[in-house]
């Protein structure tokens, strides 16, 4: 019998492993063989030492990345928290808000914005009435493509931390309440710790595609914001330098792989932390 389990067992994770060979292993081997050689494929670190010329893109993508981040902790923690503390049939409703957006395409999401931001755009036209409307509109500015970012990405703020925080105890609240702590204590010492794995998978879903974000940059910046993600898609699309191309992605990877890396450091233990009371 433990062999048939065994087969079987074997047979069933095949399709996983295929899945996983063709579609993550090849292609990174493919990065990294591009990355270090040139376009004869002999190799060379060419393209890895012209990447000092993209440091300051680098560090606009870190930059708006982690802002986006920031933001959408700040917008998500106290919703999450209010969401959790809804009826079950309220909490149902209220997710399928959130969820709502994401149906949609994010090319069509990212072009509505568009229209809103533009000169013209009802947002402009609203604040004119009061005389805080700008002349050019809100469209092609470093804050046009932080909301963009802020907003595809904060549904996946939202719900994993809403997530940890409905199956919270109500019991160990009422405890710490009970021991004399007062909202702002309960908060910082109960709720936060225990909501923490949360905390750290949401803001690693909205830093990593945030940092590699390109179109919402390209059409609500205006290109006027290179950012890493619009590097690698120009090398690859217009310029066809595939050994370039791939060094962007490679150190884009790293940075990726480096930040995932601080993060899990919050939640290398099972209970994520424990009660400070």
């Amino acid at each position: 019998m433990k062999k048939k389990t065994s087969f079987f067992a074997r047979t069933a994770v095949a399709p996983h492993m295929v899945w996983a060979v063709v579609f993550i292993v090849i292609p990174l081997f493919a990065v990294i063989y591009y990355a270090f050689t040139d376009a004869q494929g002999r190799f060379s670190l060419e393209s890895i030492l012209q990447l000092r010329d993209y440091i300051p893109t680098i560090g606009l993508s870190l930059w708006f990345g982690l802002l986006s981040t920031a933001i959408c902790f700040i917008l998500a923690y106290p919703f999450a928290y209010f969401l959790s503390q809804k009826k079950d049939s309220q909490q149902k409703t209220l997710i399928m808000l959130v969820m709502l957006p994401m149906w949609m395409n994010l090319l069509i999401r990212t072009y509505s914005w568009m229209l809103i931001l533009e000169r013209n755009g009802i947002l402009n036209k609203l604040l004119t009435l009061i005389g805080l409307g700008t002349p050019n509109g809100f469209l092609n500015t470093g804050g046009a493509v932080v909301l963009g970012m802020v907003y595809n990405y904060l549904p996946y703020m939202i719900l994993p931390i809403y997530s940890v925080m409905s199956k919270l105890d109500n019991n160990v609240i009422q405890a710490a309440q009970d021991l004399g702590g007062n909202r702002f204590n309960v908060l910082t010492r109960v709720i936060f710790p225990l909501s923490l794995p949360g905390v750290v998978s949401g803001i690693t879903m909205v830093f990593v595609p945030s940092v590699s974000t390109f179109y919402i940059s390209q059409k609500l910046g205006g290109g006027s914001f290179l950012l890493i993600g619009d590097a690698i898609e120009s090398q690859f699309q217009s310029v066809n330098n595939f050994n370039l191309g791939a060094s962007l992605s490679l150190i884009l990877m790293i940075l990726i792989l480096i930040s995932m890396a601080i993060m899990n450091r919050f939640t290398d233990d099972d209970d994520a932390g424990g009660l400070i009371v």
